[in-house]
């Protein structure tokens, strides 16, 4: 029996931090990870960069349209189950305090809410949000230039 190549994929993960600091996070529902808290995001399209994909995927699932600058963040990998190996990449961006997210896809997501970042975000989470919100050495705030590039394998 032949086993078929299987490659691992890129998805983007953004973080919408509002002025009070809090990070949108969403619902998943009828894919892997249904039921699991995650973060705006999604594969990375062929000859798309990171911060393209990014502002595509924010504006396909939340109706929110970013407009200012949108940085990398953060990067981890994945193993969610036997069939899905993700390299996901993490880029962030501020947003006003009044921003509401529509739920564009409702077929897709439960619903948007802004929560502060770390323990606040509920269980279960799907897992390349867990792994970042697990790594305390990270912070969602743009004013930590300390913070310019982490790299993680897990």
């Amino acid at each position: 029996m032949e086993v078929a190549e299987r490659w691992p994929r890129v998805g983007v993960g953004v973080i919408l931090v509002n002025a009070r600091g809090e990070v949108l996070i969403g619902q998943r529902k009828g894919s892997h990870g249904a039921g699991q808290y995650a973060l705006p995001g999604g594969k990375l399209e062929w000859a798309e960069t990171w911060e393209a994909c990014a502002r595509r995927e924010v504006l396909e699932e939340t109706g929110i349209a970013l407009t200012g600058p949108v940085t990398y963040a953060y990067t981890c990998e994945a193993f969610i189950d036997e069939n899905n190996h993700w390299i996901t990449v993490f880029m962030r961006t501020q947003v006003g305090e009044d921003i509401q997210a529509i739920n564009t896809e409702p077929d897709k997501c439960e619903g948007w809410h802004w929560m502060e970042w770390g323990v606040s975000v509920p269980s279960p989470r799907f897992l390349p949000l867990d792994i970042i919100l697990k790594d305390t050495s990270f912070s969602p705030s743009l004013s930590d230039a300390a913070q310019a590039s982490y790299d993680c394998a897990r």
